[in-house]
């Protein structure tokens, strides 16, 4: 996916708890060939004290899901590509550990 940065509020409905209802928290992301796709947030995490989020494809609930960087200036929060490899890497490692042990429960 191509960078991407979308402004939103404190009530982002973005928290840790998706077992209520809640309004969907709707971006727009653009792959590298320039095709829009409207991505919904479904969880969000943290790692050294950064804030991750996932986000899945709204029209294409199979496809894989997307995490990006959330980055804050002043009251409002980005999402970021995650550029670096090595911080990719321990995110999807934490990512995994995370759904490894929901999906034990």
């Amino acid at each position: 996916m191509s960078d991407h940065k979308h402004e939103h509020g404190e009530d982002c409905g973005c928290g840790h708890d998706h077992d209520h209802e809640h309004e969907e928290s709707v971006f727009i992301v653009t792959d590298e060939e320039g095709k829009e796709h409207e991505m919904v947030m479904v969880y969000t995490f943290e790692s050294k004290e950064q804030l991750y989020a996932v986000l899945l494809d709204k029209n294409d609930p199979e496809a894989d899901g997307v995490i990006f960087r959330v980055e804050e200036e002043n009251d409002d929060a980005y999402l970021v590509n995650i550029e670096d490899e090595e911080e990719w890497e321990r995110v999807v490692t934490v990512y995994n550990k995370i759904i490894e042990e929901e999906n034990r429960e």
